[in-house]
């Protein structure tokens, strides 16, 4: 698999400012989640206290985000987590097999994330038209095609149109609190006070679970990681873009989560398919409600194009190292991005959105990430701690090591909340990664041969 020719990963342009990588981090963690995901969060908790979920998917991810604000510093290359795992692990031994899982499980999870917003998108669109089964899934598969033809372009007309996309998740977002909050039938102290104090008890009743919906809806925080070669300036602004997208996106989701309950009772809301345009018919009539609808439908086709943008550096990251084949290293003759890569993904996609069911995606989604990704990192940063001066890290986390020891404790809470089904696929998964591997090393007579 090696490709002597493979292209240096710095060939990647760095042309994405701060500005326009935070949007792509905010537009990838909206996207069609909080909309869909909102009514199941409180089906799961049945009752008031559902807003701790949210709280805690924010704080999840405020915390991981110092993992991943270090390692993006320290080493802002494209594939993101590919390199972090190979550096951390030793490049020549684990760091080989650990990158190597990251990449294989890219290549299921990452096309599952776009397909879990393109049945999303069909799923919504039945508000406006009426879709049977078959239906939807023309309109998801047809979402993917023209996102990969979107993305097919160079880089800086992608941050162009992520701006572009960032201000329409804002003024969805905005006119559904602002209009919530302004012509609340209930008072939003109230609304507060019903959650009631954190207790032992909730997480009995369902709050870990909850969490893992609300957590699917906070994933993207780090997506300029996966973008760090093409990132000015990294050490910088790697680390203040996701804190900035944590910060807004927590503040959003939160308030969008009491300005409709706040109208919409939550004994009512759970039973919500279509919540945000109910929310909105409800106050300002049918027409409004499918405008409303149709800024949904936009929020969740700009997430989606933030995701695979993301994604699609990753196995061409990995290609262009020797560690997966040869011909996803290759960059676009003269647009400059890794076309094959961001292709393949796409296909994948497609046929992945034509495939399931929303439910079972999401929570597929996370139990597939956290062994490796998310606790593989924790685990891995304080090898690097361990292994390597201080100044290799431009950017330290406060308190170290207690956010990544919290961090590792917190991701395998989330784990085992996903369920034994979802942890023994994604276990699975891992293990099929792992006999690839050895069959590939044997052949090539590599480490642990």
């Amino acid at each position: 698999m090696k490709n002597s020719t493979a292209p240096d990963l710095q060939t990647l342009p760095r042309r994405l400012s701060l500005l326009q990588g935070t949007a792509l981090n905010m537009i990838d963690m909206v996207g069609i989640g909080p909309f869909v995901v909102l009514p199941l969060v409180i089906q799961t908790i049945g009752g008031p206290q559902f807003i701790y979920a949210w709280v805690l998917g924010a704080l999840i991810s405020f915390i991981d985000a110092f993992i991943w604000a270090e390692l993006g510093a320290a080493f802002p290359k494209a594939g993101g987590s590919y390199n972090f795992l190979k550096i951390a692990y030793g490049e020549q031994r684990w760091g080989k097999l650990l990158s190597f899982l990251f990449v294989w499980q890219t290549l299921i999870q990452a096309p599952l994330v776009v397909a879990s917003g393109a049945i999303g998108f069909a799923q919504y669109a039945s508000y406006l038209f009426p879709l049977d089964d078959w239906q939807r899934r023309l309109v998801s598969g047809s979402v993917v095609v023209l996102i990969v033809l979107l993305l097919y372009r160079r880089i800086e007309t992608i941050g162009r149109i992520s701006l572009l996309l960032w201000a329409c998740v804002l003024t969805t977002m905005g006119w559904i609190i602002i209009g919530g909050l302004s012509n609340a039938t209930q008072p939003v102290l109230q609304v507060v006070q019903a959650a009631g104090p954190l207790t032992t008890g909730l997480f009995g009743a369902g709050l870990g679970a909850a969490s893992v919906k609300t957590i699917y809806c906070y994933l993207g925080y780090y997506n300029v990681c996966h973008l760090g070669s093409e990132i000015r300036n990294p050490q910088r602004n790697i680390p203040i873009s996701m804190f900035i997208s944590i910060v807004g996106i927590a503040a959003l989701y939160l308030l969008m989560n009491i300005s409709v309950v706040s109208v919409i009772p939550w004994q009512e809301a759970q039973q919500s398919t279509f919540i945000v345009s109910t929310f909105v018919e409800r106050l300002y009539g049918p027409e409004a409600a499918q405008m409303a609808t149709w800024l949904v439908l936009v929020v969740a086709f700009s997430s989606l194009f933030a995701v695979l943008l993301g994604y699609s550096r990753v196995p061409y990251a990995a290609a262009a190292d020797g560690q997966f084949f040869a011909i996803f290293a290759r960059l676009h003759p003269t647009r400059h991005f890794p076309h094959l890569s961001l292709l393949f993904l796409g296909l994948l996609a497609f046929v992945f959105s034509l495939l399931f069911r929303l439910a079972d995606v999401i929570t597929a989604i996370l139990a597939m990430r956290i062994v490796i990704q998310f606790i593989g990192q924790a685990v891995g940063l304080l090898i690097l701690h361990r292994n390597r001066p201080r100044t290799d890290f431009p950017f330290r986390m406060p308190l170290y090591p207690l956010p990544v020891l919290l961090a590792i404790v917190i991701w395998a809470f989330i784990f085992v909340s996903t369920g034994w089904s979802f942890m023994l696929s994604g276990l699975t998964v891992i293990a099929l990664g792992v006999v690839t591997f050895l069959l590939s090393a044997r052949v090539k007579r590599q480490w642990p041969f």
